[in-house]
């Protein structure tokens, strides 16, 4: 019994140290699931609207980025929507920007300068410059320039936003038109 009880314990001892199970709880540290990717496609896409989208549901669309069920965290952004810009709960910071999203025809956006992406095995922080306009159903368009700082937190094997700096500020929509002609360009 006491041979069966070593093998097994030795076996379980190989088994969390091997490779293979190492692999499993280490996040992506190049390519689409690696943080300043994941950044680029969070404003590229995440939060994007084109006319005819389905209705924006934080929880649903944005779940690659954020931790929904353990949603603690820091996230600030100026531009945020409502009575608080800061909030200590990404789900309650995401659906805070829904009524926001409901209330306009698209949210387009295109990327800046000054990407970059410091890279741990545990935690990493990303930074971009992004454009962005917001065409109301109102009709009232509303056109800025912005920064974003994100504080990723490898969970399980992927990277997880659990501190959030966004800061945004009106522009004239002929001064960040050339991003989206870039952009267009880069479609081709």
């Amino acid at each position: 019994m006491t041979r069966l009880k070593n093998l097994t314990v030795g076996l379980l001892a190989l088994f969390v140290s091997s490779p293979a199970l190492a692999d499993t709880l280490t996040c992506a540290s190049s390519g689409a699931d690696a943080p300043l990717a994941l950044h680029k496609h969070w404003i590229m896409e995440g939060w994007e609207k084109r006319a005819g989208d389905a209705e924006f549901v934080f929880a649903d669309k944005m779940a690659r980025y954020y931790d929904m069920e353990d949603p603690a965290g820091v996230f600030y952004d100026n531009f945020a929507p409502g009575e608080s810009q800061l909030f200590d709960n990404g789900a309650i910071y995401g659906a805070n920007w829904e009524g926001l999203q409901a209330g306009a025809r698209s949210v387009l956006h295109a990327l800046t300068e000054g990407h970059s992406e410091l890279l741990g095995q545990r935690i990493s922080s990303t930074t971009l410059g992004f454009v962005g306009t917001i065409d109301r159903l109102d009709g009232s368009v509303i056109p800025f320039k912005g920064r974003s700082q994100l504080g990723w937190e490898c969970d399980e094997g992927a990277w997880k936003i659990r501190q959030e700096l966004n800061y945004a500020w009106i522009v004239e929509a002929d001064t960040i038109q050339p991003y989206y002609d870039a952009l267009k360009k880069n479609d081709e």
